[in-house]
């Protein structure tokens, strides 16, 4: 590994790893509209909106996301949907985490009981549903911060995935890499490095959220 070498590489998987955080976020952002409107269906009284909700949770978690992936970029197009790589990778990632997301607040629902409205009077909250809303908001961000911290940790990595269907992330760019240069080693080892710094700073920075909410 040497440093001609390192120049040529480190540009290009930079580039993938922009790719990469790009898909991630606008994941978690799709994914979290779609999953508290699924959350709600699924907390609802009325059995078909939570059949409905239950449905969509049962096919997104019980399917490999690179089946959904491959549903998406080659199964669509054969019923004459044609859509790019880029809209498929951030359909299948957007579905498969809202799926999860939503489990997870509506774990974070069911968690925050009426008990929860007796907490907030004994802590000195005003009453009136403006204050107890905005309690019950705190307590249901600190309980999901965790594993919606998680969910974005494994988003980072799950966006590999997409490499099999020509989106050129990180992972893509270092496949790439290794053909043209012959070298299976530095780019790899890199991309390891890459994707090891991202997951530290967000797991920090969740961390630090998790640290703020709990002190309010």
């Amino acid at each position: 590994m040497d440093f001609n070498t390192l120049d040529k590489v480190i540009p290009v998987l930079l580039r993938g790893t922009l790719v990469t955080i790009k898909l991630t976020f606008m994941a978690i952002i799709f994914g979290c509209i779609i999953a508290l409107l699924v959350a709600i269906l699924k907390v609802s009284a009325n059995k078909f909106l939570n059949a409905v909700g239950g449905f969509y949770t049962w096919i997104f978690r019980g399917t490999p996301l690179l089946l959904q992936l491959y549903v998406f970029y080659y199964g669509l197009p054969a019923l004459n949907i044609n859509i790019s790589a880029t809209q498929a990778a951030i359909l299948g990632l957007s579905l498969n985490s809202g799926a999860y997301i939503a489990e997870i607040i509506r774990g974070g629902i069911i968690a925050i009981d009426k008990g929860q409205f007796e907490a907030s009077k004994a802590l000195g909250f005003p009453e009136g549903p403006t204050n107890e809303e905005g309690y019950i908001c705190l307590k249901l961000l600190e309980v999901i911060n965790p594993p919606m911290g998680n969910e974005f940790i494994a988003l980072i990595k799950d966006t590999s995935l997409v490499s099999v269907i020509t989106m050129e992330e990180l992972l893509r760019k270092a496949q790439l890499l290794v053909s043209s240069s012959g070298d299976a080693v530095t780019p790899y080892v890199i991309t390891g490095v890459f994707y090891l710094v991202l997951t530290t700073v967000f797991t920090f920075l969740f961390s630090r959220i998790e640290k703020k909410l709990s002190l309010y």
